[in-house]
């Protein structure tokens, strides 16, 4: 009988010794595995038929190739927590559109320039024949009042020796005085109104003279300049957007002939929700950098992003729906040019209509882990990464603060160490091949290499 029970005593402690070594393998078998120190992913032969713990994927150099893996080093950095709003390149009020009125009643005898055209200012659009009887009355007086000047100075010029003789009254001379004063403020005024009308200082020379104008032409306008950035952009280069008249047509003074426009000085229109207006503000007053990108296909041949912009103003008006409110980014555009029947044609990079996405910088978020979104894969509550040692890839859990569509933020909190190689890409099937090799694959499929499930056949 005592025999019996130091046999089932031995049993007894051999049993809890395995049991417990099952138990705690997790931490001795690690131990076993002989693991390159540096941390560099280069294939590691001493791995060779090595039982791996359950938290490693070994997978051959050519299976990581055919999985396209890449690993990268850890390096805290600091990042910008973002919100993306939709946006529109939009034409700047009072700038990128200008139209071109009629100064007089007249008609349209010839059209210089037409729709798609790039001019300078100064350039000759219209000449136009003179038909309003307002424009004519002006010519004729001012002609009038330079000859009724011209005569009353002559007339002084006759009775100054009888008015210091006494023979004239010195009342005769200050009546011809004060009338050449009135003829001065009279020819003024008539030529502020021909000015007004369109015509140049030596047209209204020659009015006064008494050739009178028939024709006008009407130029582009002198281009504005605006203050932006501390920099003054000239937008004395316009487009020809609209053609608004035809030969022989009679327009009235004020009546529309053209639509120019200029596209160097444009905005992007953000439509933002009323609960992100407190970020928007914030954004706004600090001056932070805002980065826009055009969901286009593709630009040709425009290499350079857009550059950081920052918040010129935000609407103080709800929009038309009521949910959103509008701010606007200054754009400054970019163009090429080039020859075409003896024209110079623009080519703008930025255009009314092109659909933007805006990237509002909301946070910091300082002494943070930044990884591709394919590095980083989610099972129930918990986020995992794959450090890179040779041919094995350890399972490491990771607290993430952020992500995004693209990215994903990781607290620096000791849970992976900088400096560390950590794959980049297929941190999804590295999980499926260690859920594989765990035992823990769903029933009726089995797991390739390459991370791909299959049905069993």
């Amino acid at each position: 009988m005592l025999r019996l029970l130091k046999i089932f005593a031995v049993v007894l402690v051999l049993g809890g010794v395995v049991a417990g070594g099952y138990f705690t393998r997790d931490h001795w078998v690690p131990w076993l595995v002989k693991q390159q120190a540096s941390g560099d992913p280069a294939v590691d032969s001493s791995m060779a038929g090595v039982a791996l713990p359950n938290e490693q994927v070994n997978l051959s150099p050519q299976a990581q190739k055919n999985l396209q893996l890449r690993s990268k080093p850890l390096q805290p950095t600091t990042y910008w927590k973002t919100i993306q709003i939709p946006g529109t390149v939009v034409d700047r009020p009072g700038i990128s559109d200008r139209g071109v009125v009629a100064p007089v009643s007249a008609v349209v005898t010839a059209i210089h320039h037409y729709a798609g055209e790039t001019l300078e200012s100064g350039a000759t659009l219209f000449t136009l024949r003179l038909v309003g009887e307002s424009f004519q009355t002006s010519q004729t007086e001012l002609f009038k009042a330079m000859k009724e000047s011209e005569i009353t100075q002559e007339e002084i010029k006759r009775l100054t020796p009888l008015f210091e003789s006494g023979a004239v009254p010195r009342s005769k001379h200050i009546e011809l005085k004060n009338e050449l004063r009135r003829l001065a403020v009279t020819m003024q005024a008539y030529r502020q109104d021909l000015q007004i009308r369109g015509l140049t200082s030596a047209q209204i020379d020659s009015v006064a003279n008494g050739t009178f104008i028939s024709e006008i032409s009407v130029a582009v306008p002198a281009g504005l300049a605006v203050h932006e950035n501390s920099q003054n952009i000239n937008s004395g280069i316009f487009e020809l957007q609209e053609l608004n008249v035809e030969l022989g047509q009679h327009v009235q003074a004020g009546q529309r002939l053209c639509t120019l426009s200029q596209h160097q000085s444009l905005f992007i229109e953000g439509r933002a929700f009323r609960r992100e207006l407190p970020l928007l503000q914030r954004a706004a007053e600090e001056g932070w950098p805002i980065r826009a990108e055009l969901l286009e296909s593709s630009e040709y041949d425009w290499q350079d992003s857009i550059p950081p912009l920052t918040i010129h103003h935000i609407s103080n008006e709800l929009n038309d729906d009521k949910r959103t409110i509008s701010f606007f980014l200054s754009l400054e555009n970019q163009s090429r040019s080039y020859q075409r029947d003896g024209q110079r044609l623009f080519l703008w990079r930025f255009r009314p209509g092109q659909r933007v996405q805006i990237h509002v910088q909301v946070e910091q978020l300082e002494n943070v882990f930044v990884l591709p979104a394919a590095a980083v894969v989610k099972e129930g509550p918990e986020f995992y990464v794959f450090r890179h040692n040779g041919n094995i890839f350890d399972r490491k859990p990771v607290h993430v603060l952020h992500q995004t569509q693209d990215a994903v933020v990781i607290s620096n909190d000791g849970s992976v160490p900088s400096g560390i190689y950590i794959a980049q890409t297929g941190a999804v099937q590295l999980n499926r091949v260690l859920k594989s090799q765990s035992g823990s694959a769903p029933s009726g499929v089995h797991v390739h290499a390459d991370g791909s499930v299959h049905a069993n056949h």
